[in-house]
């Protein structure tokens, strides 16, 4: 794996990317205080594949060069990576008593838990419970945008 440093104007967001950006603000503050730790995925033509929100943060915080790595991919496995990429971390689940743990320890380091992308809400849920049972209470909803059906 070959990561290189490349102008941000090199690098074209894919005009017809399904998945919609949402609260950029957390993807600049993640790439504010823990740097870039993972590359922008582009095609040989510098078009986006993986990593449109850490694009569009670059851009907020007027990046001159970004990391990324040129995937060598034929268009229609592009294709197929760009909309799997965006949709395979839906399949994964919390382990609240886990998550419950780290967040303990990040306390213990006085650190701001607010880095881990979590809202002041879904904090005080994780950390207020005081019963094993009360973990598989603990849920993230999710809805369609469109219609507003939930989803599991």
């Amino acid at each position: 794996m070959n990561v290189q440093l490349k102008a941000i104007s090199d690098i074209k967001p894919y005009s017809r990317n399904p998945r919609k950006k949402k609260n950029i603000n957390k993807v600049v503050e993640s790439i504010k205080q823990f740097g870039w730790q993972q590359p922008i995925v582009v095609d040989r033509a510098g078009v986006i594949i993986a990593g449109h929100s850490r694009y569009e943060a670059a851009k907020i915080l007027e990046c001159k060069e970004i990391p990324v790595l040129i995937a060598d991919l034929p268009p229609e496995k592009a294709k197929a990576y760009r909309i799997a990429d965006n949709k395979t971390n839906e399949y994964s689940e919390w382990d609240f008593s886990l998550l419950h743990k780290e967040f303990t320890d990040l306390l213990d380091f006085n650190t701001d838990l607010e880095l881990t992308g979590f809202d002041t809400k879904e904090l005080e849920d994780f950390l207020t419970f005081d019963k094993e049972e009360d973990v598989a209470k603990i849920k993230t909803e999710k809805s369609c945008p469109n219609c507003g059906t939930k989803l599991k």
